[in-house]
């Protein structure tokens, strides 16, 4: 219980002296989970809606790949990101492993699986007759998805948080495609790892108890957002 008081003590006094390393640890992690989670956007909800409103032979398999996909083990996640971006793998030639945007790169691929899924189920939930009535009014393709996007804006709003929690709070995949780099790929998951493993344990906890209040304040601006539309 002293060990949990005295890394409570240690984190409100990093967060208020605003020390250097942590200040910049977390804004390397918003940063990092942040882009990986817009990019997860754009893909996720394009291929979401994509699916939900087209009909082809092996839908349901797509889907159930989907789905497989929001279950993701991010140390897969991983290896197989690690992989592609070896000296000798298809993707090498980038030279982005050990880097920030190799972090980006496997958020990603963790994140995006779970947008989709949520976007492909609330767009399915819309009324069927939604999708006629606007095509009668006369619009677009293009014009119907987006409207119907918007019609489902609380539930992908869900995906959004959803995927930005996924991602921000992942370790597995940054440790092995970031490298932990002091001041350049360190972000507050593998630096409370490497905390821990050196028995720092007062650091580990007050960079978790760091990283929790980033994902409360986070997610708490986009259930206001969430809140509000909904009783608009």
């Amino acid at each position: 219980m002293e060990l949990i008081l005295e890394g409570i003590k240690k984190a409100f006094l990093l967060i208020f002296t605003f020390d250097p390393e942590v200040v910049g640890i977390t804004l390397l992690s918003l940063q990092i989970s942040g882009t990986a989670t817009l990019i997860s956007l754009v893909l996720g909800i394009s291929v979401g809606a994509t699916v939900a409103l087209t009909q082809f032979s092996g839908r349901r398999f797509v889907v159930s790949l989907i789905n497989t996909g929001m279950a993701l083990p991010p140390v897969v996640v991983g290896l197989f990101v690690t992989i592609s971006l070896w000296r000798n793998g298809p993707l090498g030639f980038m030279g982005l492993l050990y880097t920030p945007g190799a972090m980006i790169l496997a958020q990603t691929v963790i994140a995006t699986p779970i947008v989709t899924g949520i976007s492909l189920a609330a767009i399915q939930q819309l009324p069927v007759k939604l999708q006629t009535q606007i095509l009668a009014l006369g619009a677009t393709r293009f014009q119907m998805i987006l409207i119907l996007v918007k019609e489902a804006k609380l539930s992908l709003l869900a995906a959004v948080m959803a995927g930005f929690g996924g991602v921000i709070s992942e370790v597995g995949a940054s440790i092995m495609v970031g490298g932990n780099i002091k001041g350049y790929s360190r972000v507050l998951t593998t630096a409370t790892v490497m905390e821990t493993g050196r028995g720092n344990f007062d650091v580990a906890i007050s960079l978790s108890i760091i990283l929790m209040i980033l994902a409360y304040l986070i997610n708490l601006i986009l259930t206001q957002i969430q809140q509000r539309e909904k009783h608009r």
